[in-house]
């Protein structure tokens, strides 16, 4: 979440409003501090995991004062429902974090290509300019190291 904080922070994108992209950034998952990254396989419908998430916003939120409850609550709602511009790039900035982590596991564990799955969930999903090109980097130096791997298999 910090990481696509930074990320939205270094956009050059002046159509959007980068302090929003930030804030939508920081809020998008707080949920998951409390009921967990529900993925697409863990089976949980689109309706449940959103009826989770909302409750567990409403929870992180209750202390604080009106103003900032109602702002952090439609920030979260605003990303959910993919409403502006900033929302949808933020969207995108998550996906390419998952990918980016994704390498970063592989890099770590050595076990380049391992994770495919992650990378075909976000297949034809990058629409935005400047996360394309953050993508194709991250493919390109995937499959490089790929490459490297199956030449020597035993390194």
């Amino acid at each position: 979440m910090y990481r696509m904080a930074v990320m939205a922070m270094v956009t050059e994108d002046k159509t959007l409003n980068k302090d929003r992209c930030i804030r939508l950034a920081l809020v998008h998952d707080m949920a998951e501090c409390i009921v967990g990254d529900i993925a697409p396989a863990d089976t949980v419908s689109k309706e449940e995991k959103h009826r989770r998430e909302e409750e567990a916003m409403k929870h992180l939120t209750e202390l604080l004062s009106e103003d900032l409850k109602k702002e952090i609550y439609e920030l979260w709602e605003e990303y959910e429902h993919q409403s502006s511009a900033e929302a949808r790039f933020v969207k995108e900035l998550d996906q390419c974090e998952m990918i980016l982590q994704a390498l970063e596991y592989e890099e770590l564990e050595k076990t380049p290509g391992k994770l495919q799955d992650f990378y075909d969930s976000t297949a034809g999903k990058f629409s935005h300019p400047e996360i394309v090109q953050l993508v194709s980097s991250i493919n390109t130096e995937r499959n490089t190291k790929i490459a490297a791997a199956n030449k020597n298999p035993s390194s």
